[in-house]
């Protein structure tokens, strides 16, 4: 045991030094290999899809109707009426703005949906949105002789409606109100955070109504 003593004594302190960190560092590298052997490695998925929730649904169809073309219109409407002594005539001028659009409400079942990782949005057909259009109160009457009755009246408005509706609710107007309601709701879908986005129309609901 004195030898043993005597022996390390006349060993450097520097060299136990190095020693000490060898081993420190021995048991270091043991530790990271076993670690390394045993290691359960996580993954990270990022799930970028977006899906609309049905509280967000039900906002876009809480908004109802929908105008995306508005078409001024003003008529000039006569009527006469035959008599032995003379002929009565009336002449009124009607102006009306004929409002083109959907109603959201009148959206069919899943109407939007994910197909890929596209969002497509199926609307109902563009129509008029308000069937009393005639702004009755700039109705201004241009000329009149006679005597002239409600009845005779309602029979002018009725006709000055079906002269507006004729002119404007045209196929040019009808299509052009159809581009205009893809163009804001694919901005409405983008808005939500959908880059991809198809927008169309229910095709079934449009020809039924073509068939009435």
């Amino acid at each position: 045991m004195s030898k043993l003593r005597t022996l390390i004594s006349f060993v450097p302190f520097r060299y136990w030094l190095y020693l000490a960190l060898a081993v420190v560092l021995f048991v270091v590298v043991c530790v990271a290999v076993c670690r390394c052997g045993n290691d359960n490695s996580l993954s990270v998925v990022s799930n970028d899809k977006i899906e609309l929730t049905p509280n967000q649904i039900q906002q876009i169809e809480a908004i109802g109707e929908w105008e995306f073309l508005a078409i001024d219109d003003e008529e000039l409407v006569d009527t006469v009426k035959y008599g032995f002594f003379g002929d009565d005539k009336l002449v009124r001028i009607y102006f009306g703005t004929l409002r083109l659009g959907v109603n959201l409400r009148e959206a069919g079942p899943r109407w939007l949906s994910m197909q890929g990782d596209t969002l497509c949005a199926t609307l109902p057909p563009v129509k008029l949105l308000d069937n009393n259009f005639i702004d009755e109160a700039r109705t201004k009457s241009f000329f009149s002789t006679g005597t002239w009755s409600d009845a005779d009246r309602d029979r002018l408005y009725y006709k000055a409606n079906a002269m507006m509706r004729k002119r404007c609710l045209t196929p040019t107007n009808m299509a052009l109100a159809e581009e205009n309601a893809r163009v804001q709701f694919t901005s409405l879908l983008r808005s939500l955070g959908f880059d991809k986005t198809k927008v169309v129309f229910d095709e079934a609901q449009t020809a039924a109504k073509k068939e009435r």
